[in-house]
């Protein structure tokens, strides 16, 4: 039931101040600065295992590019593009797409075609996979021009990066976390760093509410208060 009820806190939207980044720091500040349009190159791939952030990445670049009044676009999967309006994405920031590894024959022309217009109109395109950049299986001359640009790994945090992890993120949200409270989150709520960065906005939230501090007597009220709600 505890569980469920971690499950059920609202998400917030991806952003780059709530993603966990542990041995990732290196690549947040890459993809950060491909969403400032600050990067000189045209491309950027992030590769890894299921569950380690790459999608969060490319939706929170994507989120910091609207922000400051630029157009910008997900793909949550390459099919999206089989069909697209090439010169429109060509004209926008930045284009991210994910799950380039599945990408069908037509989604790849696609993307071939849409790199070239972005470097030579000065866009960005961020991809992710879950295989490294040898082992794609995309045409050649797709490889080449992803490989033009930044690659990086995403590393899933192990269990032992988890609770430095959460205390920085506690941190810049402007709480402390002891660690009996991320003792108890990690053994009670889901183990990925999405949910556990979804549970601490909603205790931070329902701290500041109630105006008292993280302690896992808080976390079991609001757990019962939860509990309660889904009757």
């Amino acid at each position: 039931m505890e569980q469920l009820v971690f499950e059920l806190a609202a998400p917030e939207p991806p952003s780059f101040e709530n993603f966990l980044p542990g041995p990732n720091a290196e690549v947040v500040a890459a993809v950060a600065r491909f969403a400032a349009g600050e990067a000189a190159e045209t491309g950027l791939l992030l590769w890894g295992a299921p569950g380690a952030g790459k999608t969060h990445l490319l939706r929170a670049a994507v989120r910091a590019i609207g922000m400051r009044g630029c157009a910008a676009t997900f793909c949550q999967h390459p099919a999206a593009l089989e069909a697209a309006d090439v010169d429109a994405l060509a004209a926008q920031a930045l284009v991210a797409v994910d799950a380039i590894d599945v990408a069908s024959a037509a989604a790849q022309a696609t993307v071939f075609t849409l790199y070239n217009e972005l470097k030579t109109n000065g866009g960005h395109l961020v991809t992710a996979s879950r295989l490294p950049l040898a082992a794609l299986p995309i045409r050649e001359d797709v490889r080449t021009r992803l490989g033009w640009g930044l690659v990086y790994e995403v590393v899933p945090l192990s269990d032992g990066d988890k609770p430095a992890a959460l205390v920085d993120y506690a941190r810049r949200r402007g709480f402390t976390l002891g660690d009996d409270v991320i003792r108890y989150l990690l053994a009670h709520g889901r183990r990925d760093m999405s949910a556990l960065c979804t549970t601490l906005a909603a205790l931070d939230r329902h701290s500041l509410s109630t105006k008292r501090a993280i302690t896992v007597p808080l976390l079991r009220d609001w757990l019962q208060r939860e509990m309660s709600r889904g009757r």
